[in-house]
């Protein structure tokens, strides 16, 4: 049937879902969904301003990004709103796309050019995730009976948080503690250098010390301050049976260290023992060997007390 004349003609119904989408962001459930070329569609525009703490924080959400990342994000049960991969990302990690859809995340297929805009790394991997921010209060941490506890104070170096954050992952720490004064948690560079750690254990943000040694001390653990000019040694501490007690380490600023008043809320100042000629150890390592340490001993005071209430074989 012709059109009367002056009256414009209906596109394709093709090529308008395909407009509808480069405005909407419309989420991709299956492979006919064009992709978001255009960093101005709106679901872009709302992932790009969680580069920013305080569009993360009014949100509640943040960017987790690369198959790592995501994977860690789903296998955790956090909430993944968003999911935006690449058609090469697709290819390579379609089960995480499919995963991602199955728990009601909106999955978005974008062009290289539109996850350019997006990621936070100079070489994308493809595969950037929106998730909910996944801290808990602090008495849900003082009540679960926790045995080993990281508190950061005034850490300001995102990288440093973060590979804190996945040593004490690693060395089967019950929680992690950001004070009020410490680096944002959720800031890209800590979120890729906890290596999915961020997922993993219980993490505290934005409580006062005075107020997390105070509930973490009435929880029954002790505080230790790792502070390199302490007369205490670790290997002291050691010696003494003390690292045998359910613990919670204060570390201090890369740069000052933790100042008299912080160091006044703990139990005990620590020094790291250097054996050799090296001024000192940057935060990160003297963290590893502190955690370890209190691992090692409070996994032997558990093996010691379950060989103790073991029947005898036979």
């Amino acid at each position: 049937m012709a059109v009367p004349a002056g009256r414009p003609r209906a596109a394709p119904a093709g090529q308008q879902q395909q407009e509808q989408h480069q405005q909407d962001g419309g989420s991709l459930t299956g492979s006919a969904r064009p992709e978001i070329t255009s960093a101005r569609s709106p679901r872009v525009r709302a992932a790009r301003r969680l580069a920013k703490r305080a569009f993360r924080q009014q949100a509640r959400s943040f960017l987790a990004e690369g198959p790592q990342a995501v994977t860690e994000a789903l296998a955790s049960g956090a909430t993944v709103t968003e999911l935006f991969l690449t058609g090469p990302a697709r290819a390579r990690h379609g089960e995480l796309a499919a995963e991602a859809a199955r728990r009601g995340a909106a999955v978005h297929a974008v062009s290289g050019d539109v996850m350019a805009e997006l990621a936070q790394t100079v070489t994308p991997q493809g595969l950037l995730a929106v998730c909910r921010f996944v801290d808990v209060p602090l008495a849900r941490l003082a009540e679960a009976s926790p045995r080993l506890v990281v508190i950061l104070a005034s850490i300001r170096d995102p990288g440093n948080a973060g590979t804190v954050l996945r040593t004490a992952d690693a060395a089967g720490a019950d929680g992690v503690i950001f004070s009020d004064a410490s680096v944002d948690p959720y800031n890209s560079k800590c979120v890729r250098a906890s290596a999915g750690s961020l997922f993993h254990l219980p993490m505290v943000v934005g409580v006062p010390l005075a107020e997390s040694v105070l509930a973490l001390r009435g929880a029954g653990l002790q505080a230790l301050a790792a502070d390199g000019g302490a007369a205490l040694t670790l290997d002291e501490v050691a010696h003494a049976s003390r690292l045998g007690q359910p613990t919670a380490w204060l570390f201090g600023n890369e740069a000052w260290g933790l100042p008299g008043a912080l160091l006044a809320l703990a139990d005990e100042a620590v020094a790291v023992p250097i054996y050799g000629r090296a001024e000192s150890l940057n935060l990160a390592a003297a963290a590893a060997v502190c955690l370890y340490a209190s691992a090692r001993a409070l996994r032997a005071g558990s093996l010691t007390a379950r060989a103790q209430i073991s029947p005898p074989a036979g």
